[in-house]
């Protein structure tokens, strides 16, 4: 007897991400003694960094080198405009709005909610949605990861910076895969197609990161900081994509908060002190603004694709090949 599952989750949209990583989320929060299982089983529940490794490393392979200024430009325009919205927003509250909060949520949260793309998700969805230049924008988006334009933006940026060594970590896999990729088509060909089947497992592996109590620890608050993420940063992304001549799918796929993201509150409440009163709120509000557009994303992303009317599986293969 045969069972769709893969049918079931196509229906879905951007269910083949989205689906394991509530799945995960579910095990995390209500099952927490399972994730700590040891062996391959833990590994498979706790192994998000090296399956995103090699996910990003068949990402780069299907980047040609005719196609890699327009992802460098895309990618730089979509790190831009996520600062620019971010620290508009957050400076706006700190310096003009009573008690420098809005609705609860503080300058801090909104940046480190805002600041930083969930580039996991960014690329499956493009791998799914997208085309090669949108997928090899991430390269450039890898450079919000941490809190080192959260400090920028919030006057701490002398106690901030990003090591060389962890950019080129960041960027690494994606680089060499870029590398293969372009000596070998068959090569590039091979690794495309061992892309789609890791989407599932590292989705897995993150949702597994993820507790659902967060969102209730936040209140209302850390629902609201996720809407609002999703609606700013994803306007401004998607009117930028146009501009580029995109089709909007890729800037709204960018309108995340990464996992790493609910670090950084802590991480600016340790360089300047005068955060430590409402660290742990913005922490769970960041938080809650992870799971939140983890799970609005994929969806309005995959929904936008549709009502394009594009198939970009095969605008993927075709830009490739050229």
């Amino acid at each position: 007897m045969q069972i769709p599952i893969k049918r079931t989750l196509e229906k879905v949209p951007g269910g083949m991400m989205l689906l394991p990583l509530l799945l995960g989320a579910v095990i995390k929060t209500w099952f927490p003694s399972v994730v700590k299982l040891p062996s391959f089983t833990g590994g498979l529940m706790t192994g998000a960094i090296p399956i995103l490794a090699v996910f990003f490393f068949c990402m780069g392979a299907n980047i040609s080198l005719k196609a890699a200024p327009k992802a460098v430009a895309r990618g730089g325009a979509f790190l831009a405009t996520k600062i620019l919205l971010a620290t508009g927003v957050g400076l706006f509250i700190a310096h003009f709005v009573p008690n420098g909060m809005i609705l609860g949520i503080s300058a801090l949260a909104f940046i480190a909610a805002m600041n930083d793309t969930n580039a996991g998700m960014y690329c499956a969805l493009m791998s799914e949605y997208g085309t090669a230049e949108d997928v090899g924008a991430y390269s450039l988006q890898s450079l919000e990861s941490g809190p080192f334009f959260t400090m920028v933006a919030l006057g701490a940026s002398g106690l901030a910076k990003i090591p060389l060594t962890d950019l080129i970590a960041a960027i690494g896999p994606m680089v060499l895969g870029f590398a293969v990729g372009n000596l070998d088509h068959e090569l590039r060909d091979f690794l495309h197609v061992a892309s789609k089947p890791l989407i599932p497992f590292f989705a897995f592996a993150l949702g597994c990161g993820i507790d659902f109590h967060n969102i209730i620890n936040a209140g209302p608050s850390g629902l609201l900081l996720g809407l609002f993420t999703l609606i700013i940063t994803g306007g401004g992304l998607y009117i930028v994509d146009r501009l580029f001549k995109g089709t909007g799918v890729a800037g709204i796929a960018a309108a995340t908060t990464a996992g790493n993201a609910v670090a950084t509150p802590l991480a600016v409440s340790l360089a300047d002190p005068t955060f430590k009163a409402i660290q742990a709120t913005a922490t769970a509000q960041v938080a809650a603004s992870v799971i939140i557009t983890a799970i609005l994303v994929p969806i309005i992303t995959a929904t936008l694709a549709r009502i394009k009317g594009k198939d970009n599986t095969a605008v993927i293969t075709q830009v490739a090949a050229k």
